[in-house]
């Protein structure tokens, strides 16, 4: 069992016709959790009606929240969601937000210093407060996770290359390493020559390209590990690439396989694209069917 912190943004997806909660740390979390992992969660909600029923969300599932924070004065984040015929999802992210004005308290770097990894994203950085908080965790921080998440217009490269330049594992999409490795003055349409790229730049041992539909590639340790996806019907793609990380973070500081740790994080993304919501509940038991029945 590994003791994993996760930083950034909790806030309710808003779909045409229900809410969800989520936030992509607190979806990493609670996958993390519902793989045997002791996980804590440092972000900040308002004190409204929104913001209690996240706390209550993460008091059930067992996440440690002594690193929330309630903010007086700003709205608990939300983000509205629009999915294309396709289950492809864009998003209206409202701002600012309390997850925006994330404290530097002496509970947090606790729970950081006291963790085996670090997850972070990029989204949190959008705003100075909780951006230098961010700076200041990651200097304390064990083992640095970083979960890159582009949404227009939250993002600079000067920032995304101080965040790539601080973890020991990056996880981008497709689009999203293309993009950033362009912005670096990286031109080629290799996806491995890409990656090797953003190794070197950055110091980086070990990076995940995640590819949708067509599965995802992992380098890790100067070595390439492939899967090439699981066929499935999508209903939504939220939370997908999140739970697709904690099932390959889960693996690895189990020390599985990198191949098997990624056949493993590949069949948990399709599953919950296979599914309504960010968090639906899946087993150990389940994946490995769906591994085997694939």
């Amino acid at each position: 069992m590994a003791h994993i912190t996760c930083f950034g943004e909790v806030l309710l997806d808003v779909f045409p016709t229900h809410k969800k909660i989520g936030g992509a740390p607190l979806n990493v979390a609670v996958r993390l959790q519902s793989f045997g992992n002791a996980i804590a969660i440092i972000s900040s909600v308002g004190a409204d009606k929104k913001g209690n029923k996240i706390v209550d969300f993460i008091q059930k599932n067992n996440l440690n929240c002594e690193g929330l924070q309630v903010d007086e004065q700003l709205k608990t984040g939300n983000v509205k969601v629009s999915l294309n015929s396709k289950g492809s999802a864009s998003y209206d992210i409202k701002f600012p937000r309390a997850w925006d004005q994330i404290q530097l308290t002496e509970k947090a770097k606790n729970i950081t210093k006291e963790a085996d990894a670090f997850v972070f994203g990029s989204l949190v950085a959008r705003n100075e407060v909780s951006r230098n908080t961010l700076y200041e965790l990651l200097k304390i921080a064990n083992y640095k996770i970083f979960d890159v998440n582009l949404r227009p217009p939250y993002y600079t490269i000067e920032i995304l290359s101080y965040l790539m330049n601080q973890a020991n594992f990056i996880k981008f999409n497709d689009d999203e390493i293309f993009e950033i490795a362009k912005d670096l003055n990286f031109k080629s349409t290799s996806l491995e020559e890409n990656i090797q790229f953003i190794a070197e730049a950055t110091h980086t041992a070990s990076i995940c390209v995640t590819k949708g539909k067509h599965g995802a590639i992992l380098y890790y340790h100067d070595a390439f590990y492939y899967n090439h996806g699981y066929h499935i019907k999508v209903v939504d793609t939220v939370g997908a690439g999140d739970s697709f990380l904690a099932s390959l973070i889960t693996k690895l500081l189990e020390k599985e396989s990198p191949q098997k740790a990624l056949d493993f994080a590949c069949a948990v993304g399709a599953l919950v694209a296979g599914s309504e919501g960010a968090n639906p509940a899946i087993k150990v038991e389940d994946v490995n069917k769906f591994i085997s029945a694939s």
